[in-house]
């Protein structure tokens, strides 16, 4: 083959060029940090890059943002539980100083005001949030636990709620009431005897909330272990009658009771339904049977810290703007309101950081304290009339009529009384095991959250290793190594110099320089 100076001209060129390409490579290369600036150089490691790339954004995401989010809602649920721990501790401990028969009408008033406290605090708590979002009210995290002043129209009485509530065997109980309405006219009470003051033991279903609306009867559905429905053995057909008050219903109930009668009664003020104790018998065996009692009623009358049924029950929010009905809004169809908020924390891993609302916040500790309420009036009502009367005993003189009549009335106050202040006894008492439950529940749900603060804490140390791990993987398949690059530069500037001086001494001579 016949080699031309143009050959050799090509070719020297060629290879300072190729020279010039590996010195821009390394230099490019000690510039970016990077072994590739464009896919075409490398395609193995592009496509390796590309999904290092897309495992350390994914852990980022998880280890800098999710798990933290998370963890603070976990967080601030678990200061909230310990502040309700704290609370139902105290009421636990009122509650114990309530059931002792030496205090008077007015220590009981002291205590029910410590109480009644102490109950606002527990629902105050429950209304927590998190940047924004109620923490205990499940996917309605924009909605409060307890009604708020601006979400009640007193004047149009809304809004209106048909709540459907599956009752619970806690429900089910009695108490003791004395019917001392003898005394609540002056020309009654001068006629007062002993036998004018009766007790009685009234069964009833308490119902989540008082104050129900009184022009809708409530429907029950009663089913026994195997779901055969049971009801009209139970609350047969106009069985149950709508009382304008709670002492004509209790009056009745003494009557009913007296006679053997069987009936029931529906107090909407109260939100009870009363009975006598062969319908109780009844009611027990189905739920100590494995049954179940639910029962459909509307309420309207809300007050400023009643707790919103969305949260509890299954129940339609009545748009009272269409007759139709079609703009009715149920909530928990089917009565399921465990609505669990779930994160992704890890590579095909969740963890739940909400507590629902049931779970912490019982309706019934709301009704515990009208029941406390209602007993400590009486007890209050009672001692007032049996002190007026010890009282006035004092300005006849024994032996009168005047003094026989006053005592007469002193006597019948005073067995009032003595019933009463039983009752407050054992109202209190039976608290202190309601507020056992309720503090037992709370730690349920303390042991939960905290269950899952220690499984994401688990997750978020996995998290920082495989974050620093992926890390690690795409430096070694981007990264270069700096002295080994800037030898290889160095190199390839000392090839590039050496084919500069090869070629131009090459090209100094040529065939013309001969002739």
């Amino acid at each position: 083959m016949r080699m031309t100076n143009k050959i050799m001209q090509r070719n020297s060129l060629y290879n300072i060029n190729q020279t010039k390409i590996s010195e821009d490579k390394y230099n490019t290369q000690l510039t970016s940090q990077s072994k590739i600036t464009r896919p075409s150089d490398d395609p193995v490691i592009a496509i390796r890059a590309l999904r290092l790339r897309s495992n350390v954004s994914t852990a980022n995401q998880y280890y800098d943002k999710n798990a933290p989010d998370a963890n603070q809602w976990l967080d601030v649920t678990a200061k909230s539980l310990d502040t309700i721990t704290k609370v139902y501790t105290d009421l636990y401990k009122q509650v114990e100083t309530g059931v002792n028969k030496d205090y008077t009408a007015s220590d009981m008033n002291v205590l029910l005001t410590q109480i009644e406290s102490y109950t606002n605090e527990v629902f105050a708590t429950g209304n927590q949030d998190y940047a924004g979002r109620y923490i205990f009210t499940g996917y309605r995290t924009d909605t409060p636990l307890t009604f708020q002043k601006e979400q009640i129209d007193k004047t149009k009485q809304e809004p209106i709620y048909k709540i459907t509530e599956n009752l619970k065997e806690a429900q089910l109980d009695s108490f003791s009431y004395t019917d001392y309405t003898i005394f609540d006219t002056k020309a009654n009470a001068l006629t007062a005897d002993e036998l004018d003051i009766t007790n009685v033991e009234i069964n009833r279903l308490r119902l989540s909330y008082k104050d129900v609306d009184a022009s809708v009867d409530p429907t029950f559905k009663i089913l026994d272990k195997d779901g055969t429905d049971i009801t009209n053995t139970i609350f047969s057909a106009g069985l149950i009658t709508t009382a304008p008050s709670a002492e004509y219903a209790y009056g009745k109930m003494i009557t009913d009771t007296a006679n053997g009668t069987s009936s029931a009664y529906f107090i909407p003020t109260t939100g009870e339904i009363i009975f006598t104790s062969d319908i109780a018998d009844k009611l027990s065996t189905v739920f100590t049977d494995g049954g179940s009692v639910s029962v459909d009623y509307q309420k309207r009358n809300w007050e400023i810290g009643d707790l919103n049924p969305q949260h509890y029950f299954e129940c339609t929010y009545v748009d009272t703007t269409d007759p139709s009905g079609n703009s009715d809004i149920t909530y928990n169809k089917g009565g399921n309101v465990n609505t669990e908020i779930v994160y992704d924390v890890g590579y095909n891993q969740t963890i739940q950081v909400n507590t629902n609302a049931y779970e912490v916040f019982d309706p019934a500790v709301q009704r515990d304290l009208d029941d406390l309420k209602d007993i400590v009036n009486q007890f209050t009502e009672i001692e007032k009339i049996r002190n007026d009367l010890k009282e006035e005993l004092k300005g006849y003189v024994e032996g009168t009529s005047a003094y026989t009549d006053c005592k007469k009335r002193l006597d019948a106050a005073d067995k009032a009384f003595t019933y009463i202040r039983d009752a407050v006894s054992k109202r209190f008492g039976d608290q202190i095991t309601r507020y056992q439950n309720y503090l037992d529940s709370t730690n349920v749900a303390i042991t939960k959250n905290g269950t899952r603060s220690t499984r994401l804490e688990l997750i978020s140390a996995r998290l920082e290793e495989q974050k620093s791990t992926f890390k690690e993987l795409q430096e070694e398949n981007e990264g270069i190594d700096m002295t080994e690059v800037a030898v290889l530069l160095t190199a390839a500037e000392t090839t590039y110099d050496a084919a500069l001086m090869a070629t131009s001494k090459i090209m100094q001579n040529s065939l013309i320089n001969y002739i």
